[in-house]
């Protein structure tokens, strides 16, 4: 049975929400803006100017913006968010008004037609492309009918009212490239802000992912510091146990004084890569190997590990070349193994090491069990996510995803088709050479 998905936090769903209302309400107030201003001009140019106005249809257009941005108000107070098609509808009804007002005063000549810009620039902000061209749609038709359509403006008793076609014309075309090159522009600018928005959100998540490893990292070499004399002493009681002739004459008790003996010795082995490890020892003192061999040495330090499981090593294409022994490395594929051994208990595993090209390795780990659930595959890599249920699990992985990121590379899981999990390492082969191979590489 599939798992329920999960709904989304409201963390996730909070700054759509504010984004939305933030929107009605700056078109509230630019509508707010709008209604004075438009009272304003009818004022001074009827009464002031002496320039006879369709005041009374004026004024209801006024009465009827009015209305709908008290309607506005009240829509912005409910908690349901707001969506595009609202703020696209809002927008509409500002370009009709506008249309209207136009239509009654001069159409096409009067010089407030190109506030129709303010419009598209407005919506080019708020709204989604296919939003966004209706907007665009309405604001060249309404210019196109009042060149048609309207009611003469009479400024000047004396003077003609007509405007002459070649003046129409380049009216229309100046029009149509203002709203044209606003429209792309501003969409391009948002569209590059809010790369530049995820981008830095990204290189937040990185950095506050590394001083959590740091911290784990200096955890874990103090805490193999103190696990060294411990060990030590453990290590001698038990080789003076093995020479007692009590512990001698038994079989048994000599097995298994032996297998403590072992389980020591990998108990400072893991220390030692701990400490060896912390101390950047890949730059102080690097042991070279071949890629072949290196991957055998995995697979077999694995299989010696984990005696009760199956493991098959499958290469693919790799090259004949000397890279540096990874510490980091080993645990990272170590760790996909182990987890790939929890998750399919007496299943065979498969590890594959193969190089699609001159420059890349992949290192994937194949097992035959129940595979990812949504939640898992959405969240993988991120700390505390283990589908052990224990707290403070499932750091494993999130140390192997930034391993492979320090490292150049990706980690990506995902189910098999036949049943089963997979999980692949991919890294440039140019992270795993020697410096001096690499930076001879390079120069060619």
């Amino acid at each position: 049975m599939n798992p329920i998905p999960a709904p989304s936090p409201p963390e996730a769903v909070a700054p759509e929400r504010r984004a939305g209302r933030a929107n009605l309400r700056q078109l509230i107030e630019l509508r707010w803006l709008a209604v004075g201003g438009q009272l304003a001009t009818v004022l001074v140019v009827h009464a002031g100017l002496g320039i006879t106005l369709p005041w009374a249809e004026m004024f209801s257009l006024l009465g009827i913006l009015v209305v709908f941005n008290l309607f506005s108000l009240w829509r912005s107070q409910l908690a349901q968010p707001v969506s595009q098609i609202e703020l696209c509808v809002a927008l509409l009804v500002d370009v009709g008004v506008l249309t209207g007002q136009l239509y009654l005063a001069g159409g096409s000549g009067n010089p407030f037609i190109y506030l129709y810009l303010l419009q598209v620039a407005v919506a080019s902000v708020l709204l989604q492309p296919a939003y966004l061209l209706a907007v665009i749609l309405s604001a060249v038709s309404g210019f196109v009918l009042l060149m048609q359509w309207h009611r003469p403006l009479l400024l000047d008793a004396s003077a003609p009212t007509m405007l002459s076609p070649n003046y129409l014309g380049g009216l229309l075309l100046c029009f149509l490239l203002n709203v044209g090159l606003l429209s792309v522009f501003i969409v391009r600018i948002n569209r590059n802000l809010r790369q530049r928005d995820a981008e830095l959100a990204d290189a937040q998540q990185r950095a506050a992912e590394e001083v959590h490893i740091l911290r784990m990292g200096l955890l874990a070499s103090g805490a193999a510091h103190e696990l060294g004399t411990p060990l030590a002493t453990l290590s001698v009681i038990l080789g003076d146990w093995a020479h007692m002739a009590h512990f001698a004459a038994e079989p048994e008790l000599r097995e298994e004084i032996e297998e403590m003996q072992r389980q020591i010795l990998r108990c400072k082995a893991i220390v030692t890569g701990i400490l060896m490890s912390a101390g950047e020892m890949r730059g102080e003192a690097p042991r070279l190997t071949a890629l072949q061999a290196f991957i055998d040495e995995l697979a077999q330090a694995w299989r010696a590990a984990h005696p009760q499981a199956e493991l098959a090593l499958r290469c693919e294409r790799l090259p004949e070349l000397q890279i540096i022994s990874d510490s980091a490395l080993q645990q990272v594929v170590g760790n996909l193994l182990d987890n790939a051994a929890e998750a399919a208990p007496g299943t065979p595993l498969t590890l594959l090491a193969a190089c699609p090209d001159d420059e890349t390795l992949t290192l994937s780990v194949l097992d035959e069990g129940p595979g990812f659930d949504e939640a898992r595959l959405k969240h993988f890599g991120d700390p505390y996510q283990s589908s052990k249920g224990q707290p403070g699990r499932g750091l494993g992985l999130f140390l192997s995803v930034n391993v492979a990121r320090t490292l150049g590379g990706r980690l990506q899981a995902r189910n098999r088709a036949g049943g089963g999990a997979e999980v692949v390492l991919t890294l440039p082969l140019a992270s795993l050479l020697p410096r001096q191979s690499a930076s001879d590489d390079s120069r060619r």
